[in-house]
């Protein structure tokens, strides 16, 4: 996902994202062990993705304490 995408959503939503992403790549390293996952680089752009919400989390944090 994009971005601009993250930083059009709400500090909630952001969090709840987080969530749904660290679940996901939860999933994804457990097909990657059983050899079921095909497409590796998805892990990859999952972990970006991660970083992405974290650091949009924590420009608002430090907005907030300014």
């Amino acid at each position: 996902m994009k971005a601009k995408k993250f930083h059009e959503m709400t500090t909630d939503e952001l969090v709840q994202q987080e969530t749904e992403l660290k679940t996901a790549l939860f999933n994804l390293r457990f097909q990657h062990a059983t050899g079921q996952l095909s497409n590796t680089m998805v892990i990859k752009s999952t972990k970006r993705d991660i970083a992405r919400v974290k650091t949009i989390l924590r420009q608002r944090e430090m907005s907030a304490a300014k």
